[in-house]
Formats: structure tokens, sequence, C-alpha cells
């Protein structure tokens, strides 16, 4: 390499940096180009310098076209520095040419910093909430050109750099800036338009390349199996939706009606071909389904970018980022929207326990272990084969809070369902003695996820009034669903696991054996108040050899239906908010995969189109009874009528609201046939048949109480009304005026 002059002759050249600094630029080992790079002033006036692969000769332009000057090529690399006739520190252009070709760049170098000592304040505090508008890229006019502003978090790198398309993936282009206090590193690229990919490129502490890594803020990135994040436009949707969001600010939540249709986006439907539903296209499909079937809610399983489509999301890599299977995430605000328009919220299953191990993802990220434990008794789930985030870092819980928040601002959701909160909770989660690491007070509780999940519930409920959250949390841990300021997690409701595990070994027994097993029915009851639950029939149940529901319930074809339509009637009739995944409202007989779309061929025949039409009656009739639904999370909306009915299998309670029509559930779950059951009823009078899921048009056998029946008062005080229970069958009953 030729050296750099420092004089031609007895005259000095002060523009001209040491051969050392111009080295390290050319060989992209510098870790601050900004001191060397750019616009400088000198005794005598500006100089400029440039580092342009390929260029022969170079010439400055200012931003309006005029000629500054040409600069000299200090080194043949393409490093070129030389006086500029400019009148201070301003942005300007390089006219490069080789031979007959000639081309322009705008000095990323000549503009000043985007983010301020005010970001700095507020990320080292931990209380930065619009980091989604600060971090990754964003498209900017900056100085009076338009370009992305780059910024990324890697506080231990020698050196960071963003490459993409518009620098031909060479990390000596784009050096960015490091702001010593927070770790931060930016840069303003000029002239970089929006669906460029770009990734950045890391020299790691000890001075070795690491893989390039996609930008964990990223709001798009490329479809798999390619990894890039993409420049995409800040999101632009003509929302339609006040009065949806109005509504469920407004309201307890607790008391209206939830019914949850869980969705995997892509297996619900499929094109002709096979190929995946764009949004706009699963709006067109989906919506209309959910609005008719009676659905509240629409919950998908995580559609935040992930590399591998068999981890159904749940392994994702761009928690920002919609993913690019279903299009651009200006189709999600569009379909999000569309539901609202109907009365329709949307949940998003979130993920903030762990991230997968991927070389583009988060995983030693700089070079050390930045998101992630370095300890891998804290910092790797062996469950899962991923990384367990650390939630005692600061910047690693702004990353995760304000994920949360982006996505009820930018995305208008209505919920996150946090999976996995168990495993974030016990840090003995899935270990043996030894493998785990007891916290500052010798226990097994993970204080700083505790921490995490009280301020997230506490930011996104105080910022987003109407959002709901959900906690997959499958143990005792008390309070998951009670206030922050009283203790608890800060939950909106959770999962009742104990609900689902007792009711599906009690409805996949044979009924001769059911009377044996009367308390996986009656327990759920003791607790069932004591959290604000969801039952939850989720993907989870219809996965990994366990069949569809259809194909757990015991007997032949007839039986398994008459069962599955009892069971749930039963679920609709429990207090507790609904969810049902996706192909088991119309009894999908083969195992959920997400390879293909679900047997939608099934409805031609009469009993599928049985049970779809049951689970539309009962989200309708759950959703204008307020007995069925105002009192899910509390107690005084449930009084048992028979529960100690062991050798009929038989159960009956009320459900009821204050100034509302009670509800009375009644089930039989043996196939024998009741004419004459006595079932007290809190009043005398006439009794309304609201629902039986023995009649024909469910695919039953039709026997029932035609339509109603009469409540006459008891010696006791109390009424009775004498019954037919059709078999295996669950009726309701409303008391008329």
């Amino acid at each position: 390499m030729a050296k750099s002059p420092k004089t031609i002759g007895d005259t000095p050249r002060p523009e001209v940096p040491p051969a050392s600094e111009i080295a390290a630029i050319i060989a992209g080992t510098h870790g601050d180009p900004f001191s060397v790079l750019g616009i400088h002033q000198t005794e005598t006036g500006f100089c400029a310098r440039c580092f342009i692969p390929g260029a022969e000769t170079v010439t400055a332009v200012a931003l309006n076209g005029a000629d500054l000057g040409e600069l000299p090529r200090i080194d043949p690399a393409g490093f070129f520095a030389g006086p500029v006739a400019i009148g201070g520190f301003h942005p300007i252009r390089y006219r490069a040419c080789r031979g007959d070709a000639e081309w322009t760049v705008t000095d990323p170098y000549s503009f000043g910093p985007v983010l301020g000592p005010m970001d700095d304040y507020f990320v080292r505090e931990g209380s930065h909430l619009r980091l989604f508008d600060r971090m990754g890229a964003h498209p900017l006019k900056h100085q009076g050109v338009d370009g992305f502003h780059f910024a990324v978090w890697a506080p231990n790198a020698q050196r960071v750099s963003v490459v993409g398309d518009f620098n031909e993936w060479d990390g000596r282009r784009h050096v960015m800036r490091l702001r010593r206090d927070t770790g931060i590193w930016e840069i303003f690229a000029p002239d970089v338009r929006q669906g460029t990919a770009y990734k950045f490129e890391i020299i790691g502490k000890d001075g070795v390349l690491l893989p390039l890594k996609a930008d964990p803020y990223a709001r798009r990135a490329e479809l798999r199996p390619k990894n890039a994040s993409i420049t995409a436009a800040e999101l632009e949707q003509d929302w339609q939706d006040d009065a949806h969001r109005e509504h469920w600010a407004s309201v307890d939540q607790r008391r209206q009606p939830v019914s949850i249709y869980e969705v995997h986006a892509g297996s619900w439907q499929r094109r002709g071909d096979g190929s995946l539903l764009t949004w706009d296209e699963l709006a067109d499909r989906l919506i209309p389904y959910c609005s008719d079937m009676g659905f509240t809610h629409i919950e998908f399983l995580p559609i935040t970018e992930h590399p591998y489509d068999p981890s159904w999301g749940y392994q994702t890599t761009g928690l920002y980022a919609p993913t690019a299977r279903f299009g651009e995430p200006e189709g999600f605000a569009r379909f999000v929207n569309g539901c609202h328009k109907v009365g329709i919220g949307v949940i998003l299953d979130w993920v903030p326990a762990h991230f997968p191990t991927d070389a583009h993802g988060l995983r030693w990220f700089d070079g050390t272990a930045l998101y992630e434990h370095a300890d891998p008794r804290q910092g790797f789930h062996p469950d899962w084969n991923t990384a367990i985030y650390n939630f005692g870092r600061i910047e690693v819980l702004s990353y995760l809070i304000n994920n949360a928040l982006y996505w009820a601002e930018k995305f208008h959701l209505d919920g996150l369902r946090v999976d996995a909160v168990a495993s974030m909770l016990y840090l003995d989660y899935s270990r043996k003695e030894g493998e785990w690491v007891p916290n500052e007070y010798g226990g097994r509780e993970n204080l700083d996820a505790v921490r995490f999940l009280q301020k997230m519930n506490r930011l996104v409920y105080g910022a987003h009034p109407g959002v709901m959250t959900i906690a997959e949390e499958s143990t005792s841990w008390p309070k998951v669903s009670q206030p922050v300021h009283e203790g608890g997690l800060g939950f909106g409701f959770k999962w009742n696991m104990g609900f689902m595990h007792d009711t599906l070994s009690y409805f996949s027994r044979d009924p001769v054996h059911r009377k044996f097993h009367h308390q996986e029915i009656t327990f759920g009851l003791l607790y069932a108040f004591s959290e604000n639950f969801v039952l939850p029939i989720s993907h989870d149940e219809v996965v990994h050899g366990k069949g569809s529901m259809i194909a757990k319930m015991p007997g032949d074809d007839w039986q398994k239906f008459a069962n599955l339509r009892s069971y749930y009637a039963f679920m609709w009739g429990y207090p507790g908010k609904k969810l049902l995944f996706m192909g088991q409202e119309f009894a999908q007989w083969s195992e959920w995969s997400e390879s293909r779309p679900l047997d939608w061929n099934l409805l031609q025949y009469a009993l599928h189109e049985g049970m779809r039409r049951l689970v539309r009656d009962l989200n309708f009739t759950y959703r204008s009874k307020p007995a069925l639904h105002a009192r899910d999370c509390e107690g005084d909306g449930f009084e048992w009528l028979i529960t100690d009915d062991h050798d009929n299998s038989v159960f009956a309670w009320l459900r009821k609201a204050p100034g509302q029509k009670p509800v009375a559930v009644i089930c039989n779950f043996t196939p024998v046939y009741h004419e004459r059951y006595t079932v007290p009823l809190p009043a005398p009078g006439r009794w309304r048949e609201i629902l039986n899921t023995d009649a024909e048009i469910y695919g039953g056998s039709g026997k029932g109480n035609g339509g109603r029946t009469e409540a006459r008062p008891g010696s006791d005080g109390r009424a009775t009304a004498t019954l037919t229970l059709p078999p295996l069958a669950v009726i309701m009953l409303e008391q008329e005026n």
C-alpha cells in the first residue's frame, strides 16, 4: 500500500490522516471512522475524506450539485482526501469514476447523529418506551437527505457496520458510530430505499468477525429460508376501529363474553396449489367465518418472524417483524382493522421467554452473552434447545417491554397471550438438582422474571387499557391475574390448565367408569375463581400423538360425537372464558399438522356440520346470555344444583348475574336416557330449553323437553322440574318472564 504523504514538497497536507488510520479504514477495523472520514476543519478551511472502493477519481459535490473540488487519491484501495470549497459541516456527495463508469455516493460520515442525550438517558434508566421508533431501521429525512437511520445495541463490539444491497454487503462502507454511554451504534445511511435487505456486521471484543446478524428491531424480514432484515416504511393504516377499541377500553373485560378461536395462520386454509394465503386472502375468508361462528377473538400462534415452520412460530428470530410468509406488515394491519370493523379482537401469541440459537439471531450477539445469560444453567433451555432471556438486564427488559407496546400501538392488537410463563417463573424449571442457580434468597423463584412480567403488564395496561394479557401458566403460582399493586403478576387472565387436564381425562373415559371419577368434574370449582381463567382447548391438545378432540372421545362414532358435543356445551356453560383451536369446532378426525390445511371437506357430512353448528350456537348463546358470561371470574355467578349423583354421572349448576335471568346447565354424561329426572331450580314457573346438544340439527337423537319445562314449588321451599335428560347430552334452561 502506498504511504499517505503528509506533505507535497514543503506544503503540509493536514487533510490527510496518519497512515495507520487509513490502513484501519481500508481494512475495516477502525472502530470510529467518524473521526477520520467525512468533513473536517483544518487551519486553512475544510477538507473531505472518503473511502470508495473501486474509484479512480472522486469529486466532492454539494447537495445542490455544485462542485466542491476534486479529491486526490491517497491510496489505490479507494481512500481520497483533500480540501473542499465548503463553508461548514454540511452533508456532501462524491462523484466517483472508474474508466467510463460514473456513480454518486452520498457521504454517510458527513451527517450528525440522530439519537440524542435524552435517548441515552432513558435507555440507561430503562424507561425508554419508544425504542421501536428509535432502534432498528427507520426512514428519515436527515439534514435535507432521504435515507434510513440504523441503530443497534452491541456494547461489547469493537466495530459494528450495517451491510446490505446498498453497499454490496461491504462492512467497511457504513461503519457505525458508538454511543458509549449506552452501547448503541447508529448511522444515518443516505439514499437507502425501503425494501432493501440488510444485516449488521459485528467484530466482537476479541477481534473475531461474527456471523452477520439480523436486526433485533427489524420491522420486516426476508422470506425463509433467507433471513436478512428489510428496510420498511413506517406503518401506515387507515384505522377504522375507534368504536371497537373504545368499547374494550371502557369495560371490565372479566364481565364480557370472550370466546377465542385459536388459529395457526399457515394451516387454517391454503390456496389450491398448497401455497400460503396472504393476510388479505385470510381476511376475506377467516374474518367472515369467525364472525358467522360467533367468536369474539382470534388468537394467532406466533406470527413474528421465525426461520423454521415446524416451530409454529414459538422460536422467533424477529419479535418486531410480522413474518414474511403472509406478505408485508401492512397486510397484517389491514387484517386487524378488518377484524375490528366487525367487532372481532386479535390476540397475538407472544414469546418473551426464550429465543432460538440460529447464527443470525440474538445468541452471542456482539460476541458476548448479551440477550441471554452467560451461564447455561440460567441462559439455556434444555427442553427447547433455546436461549433464555436475561431478565435481570435493563436493556433486555426494555427490548421485550417495548415489543409488547409496539404490537399494541402500531397494530392495534387486542391482547397478548404470553407463552411458557411457568418456564420463566422457576429457575429450576425442567432442571435437576445442581443444574440451576438459586435466587438471592436461595429460592427457586426467578425474581427478575417476576419483575419483568409485573412491569410489562403495568406498562401495557397503563398505555392501552383495552388490551388484555393472558398467561399460559401451568403451576399454582399465586395471583397470576391479580394487579401488581396487590402483589400479583398483573395479567388480565390465566389459562386454566387444570380444567383442561381434568375434564379431558374424564371425557376420555368410557361412560361406565365415569362414576368413579366424579371429582374430575367437581374439583375444578374449588379454585375456579382464584384467578381470572380462560378455559383452553388449544393446539397443544391435538399434536404430538395426542390425536384430535373427536379422536379422544370413547365409544362408537355416534357416541364420540355425542360426547364431544356434550363436552363443548359443558365447557361453554362452565365459568371462565373460552378458547378452542381451529378444526376442533367441526370435529376434524386427524391430528393437526402445520404442513397442511384443515380437513374442510368434512363439513359435507352431517355429524361434522352439526358439530360446527353447535359451536356456533354455543357462542351466540354464551354472548347473548349475561348469566353465562358476566360472572365468569366471580363466585357469585355459579351455584351447584346437582353435584353428588355419581351413579348417573349427572351434574347440574346455575349460572347467574345480577339483574339477569339465570341459566341452568344440566349434564348427562352417560348413554342412559332419563325420561323423568328431577332437577332443583331456584324458582317455580316456566323454564325454556335454550340449548340441547342432542338436537337433530347437531347430529343428535332428538330427545328433549319440547322446548320448555315447568318448575313446581317443592316441599323444602325450592322448586323442582321433572326433565327428560337425553343420552350423553347437555341442556340449558332459562327462566321465562
